[in-house]
């Protein structure tokens, strides 16, 4: 167990480490990012991602939003863990429903691609339709990279999220006639950077 003075040994290094970042020494955080680590990963990021690769990309992109937020980070006299947990907490939450959306709207564009193979009662030809969709997604997220931001964001509201028409025109402050068209010609520039099927 640790004692008492140990640990405000541990939250006076702390707070030095912080204020030496703050004030432009962002090397000044490895030591913090060392002890805190293990514990980020192990208890915090695995418990929520359960893929090691994953739960890796979230551990580095919780320090380096960390290293990104340091000036605005207020002392408050306690470890700096419960700041970097939340941060963690929060970017695991965001692959979630990142996925989530990736998955929604594959589901909702693919209902409007016609497959190479049909799923019938053979095992061969549900394993082929699997794999058939696993490719359409992988393309689908290229098609929907190379959209503009309101492109994209037209059809997040009105496919994915599966708002009305009304309130997809009042987020982008535009009409309801003209949120019609954004959304056909978004959905048309989708179609055309996924490609007709060979």
């Amino acid at each position: 167990m640790v004692s008492e003075a140990a640990e405000a040994d541990t939250l006076e290094e702390e707070r030095r480490l912080i204020e030496e970042a703050q004030r432009g020494d962002l090397n000044a955080l490895r030591p913090i990012f060392e002890r805190y680590a293990t514990p980020l990963y192990t208890s915090v990021i695995m418990p929520r991602v359960g893929n090691t690769a994953t739960a890796e990309d979230v551990l580095r992109d919780t320090f380096l939003t960390a290293v990104t937020k340091i000036r605005k980070f207020k002392w408050q006299g306690r470890s700096v863990f419960a700041w970097l947990r939340q941060i963690a907490v929060n970017k695991a939450y965001d692959l979630h429903r990142k996925g989530k959306r990736q998955r929604k709207l594959a589901e909702a564009l693919m209902q409007e691609l016609p497959f190479e193979t049909e799923p019938d009662e053979g095992a061969d030809a549900l394993l082929m339709a699997e794999q058939e969709r696993r490719r359409s997604r992988e393309r689908i997220g290229g098609a929907m990279d190379k959209l503009s931001e309101r492109y994209r964001v037209a059809i997040r509201l009105r496919l994915i999220e599966e708002l009305p028409r009304e309130e997809c025109a009042a987020r982008l402050d535009v009409t309801i006639g003209t949120f019609d068209v954004l959304l056909y010609r978004a959905v048309r520039a989708f179609r055309k950077h996924y490609g007709d099927r060979e």
